[in-house]
């Protein structure tokens, strides 16, 4: 259990982050049909001919309590930046709360993901990117797209730059690699056996995955830890003091990885907690969008 000066500023930390009033977009488009099936677009604020594109997937333990709006923030900074940026939107779970008995943790709790919706979603937002940035971000650099994304979101951007080398049977592989300069994920949810050890958001990714009597099942199409070597670069930043994704999650991940033959960029930041990631106000939020940089430039 975290002492009493960790979870306050844990605390504090997150109260910072949601703070800051939500950005509307510069435009929007829908990928589906569904009211989540939609990608805000962000211009970049500088007079850049062309700027390399961001694609930004929100955490929130992909739970319908938190949608892309708490990360515009997040969103706008990077524009500031000079980046052209695209936040997605997708199915998360929500009520009724799936019982007890199928949790894992022994407590009821507001479920976490539909299986297969919110993968659904990831993987025709990212098929229908392309087209949609053409119409909407006009000074987008496609060829210096990174895929982005924070906690859960962090998640499914591993998943989304990994989908080439799912099991031949998932509906959502592709034949080749995506055409990212690559990842940057952002204390991502990236080893779903240690995020379970740990009971990470409330064991949120066993829920994702259905449940004790579906996750084994299911995990060689979800856990990014069993879905390397993607050959695409890929950075994790991770904050030390981070209650929420603890940094073991992170070095699960780049230890699977380098057995995979892959090396995986991680940084850890000292006394950095969960959400200064994402956090416009906060120091770690730059060193985010310079890892950002790193790779898009």
């Amino acid at each position: 259990m975290p002492d009493d000066s960790a979870a306050a500023r844990a605390a504090a930390e997150e109260e910072s982050a949601f703070s800051h009033p939500p950005v509307a977009p510069d435009a929007t488009a829908a990928y589906g049909d569904h009211p989540d099936q939609v990608i805000d677009f962000y211009a970049p604020r500088t007079d850049a001919p062309l700027a390399p594109l961001v694609v930004v997937l929100h955490g929130g333990a992909w739970r319908a309590t938190y949608d892309r709006h708490h990360i515009t923030p997040f969103a706008d900074f990077l524009a500031r930046r000079g980046f052209a940026v695209a936040n997605v939107e997708y199915r998360r779970g929500g009520e009724p709360p799936i019982p007890a008995q199928n949790t894992g943790t022994g407590a009821a709790a507001p479920l976490a993901g539909r299986w297969p919706d919110t993968f659904d979603d990831v993987a025709a937002a990212l098929d229908a990117l392309p087209a949609l940035v053409r119409a909407a971000l006009p000074r987008a650099d496609a060829r210096r797209t990174v895929l982005t994304g924070h906690s859960a979101g962090g998640h499914l951007a591993l998943w989304a730059a990994a989908r080439h080398v799912l099991p031949p049977d998932a509906p959502w592989r592709t034949e080749h690699p995506a055409l990212l300069r690559g990842v940057v994920a952002l204390a991502p949810i990236a080893d779903f056996s240690v995020a379970g050890k740990l009971d990470v958001c409330g064991n949120a990714s066993l829920q994702l995955l259905g449940g004790p009597d579906h996750f084994e099942e299911r995990r060689p199409y979800a856990d990014p830890a069993l879905l390397l070597p993607t050959g695409i670069a890929t950075t994790v930043v991770q904050g030390r003091a981070d209650l929420d994704v603890p940094q073991a999650v992170a070095e699960a991940y780049a230890d699977a990885a380098a057995k995979a033959g892959e090396m995986v960029g991680l940084t850890l930041l000292a006394d950095v907690g969960h959400f200064p990631l994402i956090d416009p106000a906060a120091d770690a939020c730059a060193v985010a969008a310079e890892e950002i940089a790193q790779l898009a430039w």
